[in-house]
């Protein structure tokens, strides 16, 4: 059953929505309905990527444009704050957001991934560092790309037919990237383009961009990556 939504209220410092269909409410961050007939569902969260509008167009020519509601231009000033602001990890957690984990500064930009209950925040600034990680995480083995240049991060599962594959960067974009099983070449999305494996692509995993206190208010048990061992 199709569902619309619309703004409801906030808890947590986290946006509520509540569907026309049932006026079931559903959290944000979870994507769970949290009270109504449809309490304890889940929505399915697509797969995205969070990028600049140069790179995304570069590999998509042809997309379309969702075109700005009145009055959306005007606002661009005070976001791109907002965004310069995001990119530094500065100010405090919002009012009504119960921040407890000081693991990582409130507003500290974070990729998180989430797989068979185990959930891991890997910071952008960490990841603008190290570019390419290998790692594992509910039992299966995982690959982060960032490229710094556009701040674009991917991750994928870093398996083929059951056999673990790690890499490495090619260049310093991380643009293009060698498995170090079989010296073939990927780029940064999880495609093979030569050497022995081309033409595989990586199944890919979906990473959650959020402010730390929200991550770690919704994922309590989270572990954090760090270039300087596991937090």
């Amino acid at each position: 059953m199709p569902l619309h939504f619309d703004y409801d209220s906030m808890a947590g410092a986290n946006e509520v929505f509540k569907d026309r269909e049932t006026g079931s409410r559903w959290q944000q961050a979870s994507a769970a309905a949290i009270s109504g007939p449809l309490e304890g569902a889940h929505l399915a969260l697509y797969p995205f990527i969070r990028t600049i509008w140069s790179e995304w167009r570069r590999r998509h020519p042809d997309t379309l444009v969702l075109k700005p509601v009145p009055g959306y231009a005007e606002l661009m000033p005070a976001m791109n704050k907002l965004i310069d602001q995001t990119r530094l990890g500065a100010g405090p957690a919002p009012r009504g957001a119960p921040q407890t984990d000081d693991r990582l500064r409130p507003r500290e930009t974070v990729a998180g991934l989430e797989i068979r209950d185990e959930a891991k925040a890997y910071s952008v600034a960490a990841l603008r560092e190290v570019r390419v990680i290998n790692d594992q995480l509910g039992g299966t083995p995982v690959l982060i790309v960032h490229q710094p240049g556009s701040d674009t991060t991917t991750a994928f599962d870093a398996r083929r037919k059951g056999r673990r594959l790690r890499f490495r960067p090619a260049n310093e974009e991380a643009s293009q990237l060698v498995d170090l099983e079989t010296k073939s070449a990927w780029n940064a999305y999880g495609l093979c383009v030569s050497g022995p494996l081309k033409g595989w692509q990586l199944k890919p995993l979906i990473l959650v961009p959020e402010f730390w206190f929200a991550w770690s208010e919704f994922h309590p048990k989270t572990t954090v990556y760090s270039n300087r061992g596991v937090q």
